[in-house]
């Protein structure tokens, strides 16, 4: 577990897992001797030691080691700010506080700066602990090893070893360790590492599979198609890795603030502890306790704490879900969103040539229809004839015997010469060039006519169909007051405006080139913050381009490596749910802010007025800290 210190902070620490027992054992050690402290201070007036003034000094033994175990690497930290002429940081502010305390008799509080100073980065590095755990699991997504085809026999090999196109043999309970096409065997697979879904996945020959999934029963034998470190493992891994370089607005925030906030806090606490005695002469005694009150109270450690801490546990949180952020800014951009434009084919619609409907002339059944067609195309490798073989495939049609011969008509169809006679499938060209009427009437998809021996069959409505979620996502961003959400596709008007009517979009721009797309984005984006979603080639330059790119996992890689938010799989109703999210993160950051900020406004009032004392200041800073990180870690849920 490794923690970057924080941006106020002169060095970074690199705490681990294994140096938590150590460091609460240190500060359990550090506790025992602040309590002899404290009894010795009771008891060591009725202690006689000859030559030894024991009623004033003894107690201070048990306090300095107390002092030195709690508070060793602060006052390391101090001193390699100083030396190293970085900004002064929380470090330095607790090491004169209590140094401070030391030299005007206030021992045991002096201990005490420490000591709950410490109480709050174990609380820290627990929770950090506790955030991280969720994106460490990502870890084993990567399976190190791979089951090979070797000869006749299968050969355990390293997974980065495995070159594209190699045969993988996958067992029930095992990892599948490579981006692959099932060959043989079928089964369920466990997505949910990789797309936050728990219900499996039925899986079968031609059937693509991701590294990361688990193979829950049969066996599997996997064709490669990616190398391990093209994996979507991988990727998935490269991305939380991304994740932890980009800051976000309110991190910029502290950066800064902290780096004029802590030298103006010593300003502020030596002009305490120097004027107010001269001017009202006054004790320097009084006011210089004042002044280390000041310091500890005015330590920023709740905000340069809490705020990464949150970004850190909101987006493992979201890596759960199957919602992958290259960064905190990208967070912060779609939790403010305004404009959002989708891309039509593959993002809201399947991407993918289907039946729609069919509409038999009178007389005609579907089945025949449909069987009447396939005879036709079921040689064509044209992406309209395999949509109808595949519908007839799925209700289990028959095709009948190979036709004799069969003539592609460019643009118009086919001509298919068989033993039942001619079959002609195409357009409605195709069939009034033969002199048969065909019933027509406008539509959105793409229509096959079909005509045998002269007769006029129907026509089959081939499309891109919407995807079952595609409307319900839409729905729950308009409740999510995204009001301005628009369609951008390179496909004709009439097919775009169908969708959009299906989907509750009003606003589509039909026809775009890539370049097109972008000239599109970027007048949304002079409107206000506009996120795009897309999955193809062609998006990539949009995807770079917005406020934040949403890309879907199971989109193009250039795609996906453009994007700033990546959704794991094709869900399009995983973006109002990332964006709810991120919101979530954001509200919890800000309070965090807010509340940090007034508490030290109020105690430091009450520090400059002698209203309270070192005491309250210790336990109002540690307490504000824990409030922060305990708030912070909500966001992993």
């Amino acid at each position: 577990m490794n923690r970057k210190q924080c941006a106020s902070c002169g060095e970074k620490t690199v705490p681990v897992e294994g140096k938590m027992m150590k460091r609460a054992a240190v500060f359990a050690l550090a506790f025992i001797c602040w309590l002899l402290g404290f009894g010795l201070m009771r008891a060591s007036p009725r202690i006689y030691i000859p030559n030894f003034d024991a009623g004033r000094f003894l107690p201070l033994i048990p306090f300095i080691a107390a002092y030195l175990l709690a508070g060793v690497s602060v006052l390391k930290n101090a001193v390699h700010t100083l030396l190293k002429g970085h900004t002064l940081d929380e470090n330095f502010l607790m090491a004169i506080a209590s140094l401070g305390a030391f030299a005007v008799g206030e021992w045991a509080e002096a201990v005490g700066v420490m000591l709950f100073y410490m109480i709050g980065e174990i609380l820290q590095d627990t929770a950090v602990n506790k955030s991280r755990s969720s994106i460490d699991a990502l870890l084993a997504l990567k399976p190190d090893s791979a089951r090979v085809r070797n000869g006749d026999g299968w050969v355990e090999v390293s997974a980065d070893s495995v070159a594209v196109s190699s045969e993988i043999q996958v067992r029930a309970g095992e990892r599948i360790p490579l981006d692959g096409i099932v060959l043989e065997g079928s089964g369920s697979i466990d997505a949910a590492m990789l797309s936050g879904e728990s219900n499996p996945l039925s899986v079968t020959a031609g059937d693509e599979v991701h590294s990361g999934t688990v193979s829950l029963d049969g066996v599997l034998t996997i064709r490669s198609t990616k190398t391990a470190d093209n994996s979507s493992a991988a990727k998935i891994i490269e991305l939380i890795e991304q994740a932890r370089e980009a800051k976000a607005k309110p991190e910029r925030f502290i950066t800064v603030f902290a780096r004029y906030y802590t030298p103006a806090v010593v300003v502020a606490a030596t002009l305490l502890a120097i004027v107010p005695p001269l001017l009202f002469h006054d004790a320097f005694s009084v006011w210089i306790y004042r002044a280390l009150t000041l310091l500890v109270i005015s330590c920023p450690c709740a905000l340069v704490v809490s705020i990464p801490l949150g970004y850190f546990a909101g987006i493992g949180g979201l890596s759960r879900r199957g919602i992958m952020i290259k960064g905190a800014a990208h967070l912060d951009t779609l939790a403010g969103a305004e404009y959002f434009a989708f891309d039509k084919t593959g993002t809201l619609t399947r991407g993918q040539f289907s039946l729609v409907k069919t509409e038999p002339a009178d007389g005609v059944s579907e089945t025949m229809l449909l069987e009447t067609a396939a005879r036709a195309e079921r040689d064509s490798n044209h992406p309209i004839a395999k949509a109808i073989m595949k519908a007839v495939a799925e209700k289990g049609l028959h095709t009948g015997a190979q036709a004799v011969t069969i003539r592609e008509i460019a643009g118009h169809g086919v001509v298919s010469e068989g033993r039942d006679g001619v079959i002609l499938a195409g357009n409605q060209k195709l069939l009034e060039d033969q002199g048969i009427p065909v019933k027509t009437s406008d539509s959105a998809y793409t229509s096959v006519y079909i005509a045998k021996n002269g007769v006029y069959y129907g026509r089959i409505l081939i499309g891109d169909t919407v995807k079952p979620d595609a409307a319900k996502a839409i729905a729950e961003l308009k409740r999510l007051g995204i009001k301005h959400i628009h369609m951008f596709t390179g496909d004709m008007r009439t097919n775009a405006e169908a969708v959009a009517e299906k989907i509750g979009v009003t606003d589509v721009h039909a026809e775009l080139l890539p370049q097109d797309k972008i000239t599109a984005m970027e007048a949304l984006m002079k409107r206000g913050t506009a996120v795009f979603v897309g999955d193809g080639i062609n998006d990539a330059p949009v995807l770079a381009r917005a406020d934040a790119g949403i890309g879907m996992g199971s989109g193009a890689d250039v795609a996906v490596e453009a994007a700033d938010i990546i959704l794991m799989g094709a869900e399009v109703e995983r973006v109002p749910e990332a964006v709810k999210r991120s919101r979530k993160i954001r509200r919890v950051i800000m309070e965090n802010i807010y509340f940090a900020l007034t508490v030290k406004a109020l105690f430091i009032t009450l520090a400059v007025f002698g209203s309270t004392n070192m005491w309250f200041a210790i336990f109002a800073d540690v307490g504000v800290a824990l409030l922060a990180i305990l708030n912070a870690s909500r966001t992993l849920r």
